[in-house]
């Protein structure tokens, strides 16, 4: 386990109801670097909030150690709450309250904040600095939530699905700020449900299932734990074609080809065309992509370490 990491997991438990009680969080490691992107994925029920529950120093763990800026994050909340944001899905704004209003009334609570004004302009909420919380739209409440998470110029910032419940823009220019949080060197913990979005940003992911990491290693570590696909429309009367190493199998009148090794298997396939004067309609090849390993791990129960 790296010593120098922003956060160190090692053997966590979290246990609901004493014993037997029921067992979220099953013996869980891993570490987030300074300065990367670190998505924690899972299943409904995997884990995953209350892993953050501790991580954040919401509540104790029940067995294991958890350091969080090189300290206990729950026995040290003091020295770890002024370095850290924290966005979570639903803060419970004050509805009477405006956008500066609560803005203001949070940055209050914080020692070194950022101006308010300049705050709402990073997540383009200056134009609704006036308007009550009531008034808001779940999307410009998800702004808010981010705004209010990033006031104190944190250090390590924990997302709980920052972009839910936001249109297509928003989501850009909400990934747009966080790549411009972690250029700055801002280290964020990210759980969402949107897996082509973790895939993109992520240095590093961990897949929880049943209280457990099944996958843990860079998005594409993760995707090359499945085969790659080709397929294509079968022409009249060819049959599925005998090509060594690759598993074919007929879906109607398409051929699918799962291939560990996408170029050379696209090569078998266009040469086998070639020599039996082929025409390929629908032809698409693709490699595996962080859902189908993300499903396919969840399913298994079984996981790669990076």
């Amino acid at each position: 386990m790296d010593e120098s990491a922003v956060i160190r997991v090692e053997r966590l438990t979290r246990r609901y109801g004493g014993r037997p009680g029921y067992e979220a969080v099953r013996g869980i490691d891993f570490s987030v670097r300074r300065g990367e992107l670190f998505a924690l994925l899972g299943t409904n029920g995997a884990g995953k909030t209350s892993t953050l529950e501790v991580l954040e120093g919401l509540a104790q763990p029940t067995s294991g150690t958890v350091r969080v800026l090189g300290h206990d994050p729950y026995r040290d909340r003091r020295k770890v709450r002024p370095r850290t944001g924290i966005m979570l899905q639903d803060s419970g704004f004050a509805a009477d309250l405006t956008v500066a209003e609560t803005a203001r009334m949070w940055a209050g609570t914080l020692s070194t904040p950022r101006p308010v004004r300049e705050v709402l302009e990073l997540v383009e909420l200056t134009g609704r600095a006036n308007v009550r919380i009531r008034q808001l739209s779940g999307g410009e409440r998800q702004r808010l939530n981010l705004a209010l998470a990033i006031s104190g110029q944190p250090d390590l910032l924990f997302l709980d699905e920052p972009t839910a419940g936001l249109d297509p823009e928003n989501r850009k220019r909400t990934w747009q700020l966080i790549a411009h949080l972690l250029d700055s060197g801002t280290t964020v913990l990210l759980t969402t449900h949107y897996l082509a979005e973790a895939a993109e940003p992520a240095d590093r992911l961990a897949i929880l299932h049943h209280g457990r990491i099944v996958g843990l290693g860079t998005p594409a570590q993760l995707a090359a734990t499945r085969p790659a696909r080709i397929s294509f429309r079968l022409p009249a009367g060819v049959g599925v074609p005998d090509l060594p190493g690759v598993v074919a199998s007929v879906n109607g009148q398409y051929a699918v080809l799962a291939a560990d090794d996408l170029q050379a298997t696209l090569g078998l396939v266009l040469g086998w065309a070639g020599r039996n004067d082929l025409r390929l309609d629908d032809l698409t090849a693709r490699p595996a992509s962080l859902e189908e390993a993300f499903l396919a791990i969840a399913e298994s129960d079984k996981g790669v370490a990076a």
